[in-house]
């Protein structure tokens, strides 16, 4: 049993969990994920790491209620257990200093671990962070601890500038300033237009492909993708790959048909 030590309501459908795993917090890294079931007859799913703290025992676990076992997951109590968690899993994020680097998320927070790591390693850390409103924006304090600019762009105009994350990569981009990398998390068809936006701009592009997973270790193929020509596996070959290789209408297809699948979950 993992111990849940906190539990926050963070926006519509999004919850915010520290979770003691004391091997776990010891060995993460950016980029990494863990696997878990809610209790002794719930799926697997693949959540990632969204922050560490080795000295607490503790990792943080922030989801959106997408199926049945998030929602399973947002009911639980704080002082309440998640029945089994396995990881760190996956390769780290390449956080090594490259110069400037970008870093674009809609709704997610797997794209924070990786900003921290990236900022300690020496690079100078552009954000741009986005939603559909303003309550979707997340994790923007942490982000801007250990970013030289952050950019949020909300769909409605609520907060920052209208618009999308596309927008504001060209808008940086446009202002002459050089990208040495990016990093695009966020659902199927951001990472998709995301991915058109950098190879328009010339920009070498890293995404996340935190598919629907079981085992964690390669072994049960569903979260294989085409990256390159080649079919690789994100729980053990990513979860990053580059952007301009992954087969990104593919992934959509298959997200697309697995939300369409979980089912009216409005009322939590």
């Amino acid at each position: 049993m993992f111990r849940i030590l906190s539990k926050e309501r963070t926006a519509p459908k999004e919850y915010d969990f520290w979770v003691n795993a004391p091997g776990i917090a010891s060995h993460a890294r950016p980029g990494q994920f863990v696997v878990l079931r809610a209790d002794e007859r719930g799926e697997r799913v693949p959540p990632t790491i969204a922050d560490f703290d080795a000295a607490r025992s503790a990792i943080r676990l922030v989801f959106q209620v997408v199926g049945k076992t998030t929602a399973l997951l947002a009911l639980l109590k704080e002082c309440g257990s998640i029945l089994d968690i396995s990881g760190p899993l996956g390769s780290p994020s390449e956080t090594e200093n490259y110069g400037t680097v970008m870093m674009v998320g809609v709704g997610i927070a797997a794209l924070y671990p990786i900003i921290r790591g990236l900022k300690n390693a020496g690079n100078r850390v552009v954000t741009i962070l986005g939603g559909r409103t303003s309550d979707l924006v997340i994790m923007k304090r942490e982000c801007v601890e250990y970013s030289d600019e952050l950019i949020v762009t909300t769909d409605d105009g609520s907060e920052g500038t209208r618009g999308l994350v596309t927008d504001a990569m060209k808008a940086v981009a446009g202002r002459g300033e050089k990208i040495d990398r990016v990093w695009a998390i966020g659902p199927g068809v951001m990472m998709k237009f995301c991915t058109a936006a950098a190879r328009e701009l010339g920009l070498p592009i890293w995404v996340s492909m935190n598919s629907i997973m079981v085992d964690g270790t390669g072994m049960c193929g569903c979260c294989r993708l085409s990256v390159g020509g080649q079919i690789k596996f994100g729980c053990v070959d990513g979860p990053e790959f580059d952007g301009l290789e992954v087969d990104l209408e593919e992934e959509k297809i298959s997200m697309e048909k697995y939300e369409a699948e979980a089912g009216d979950l409005s009322w939590l």
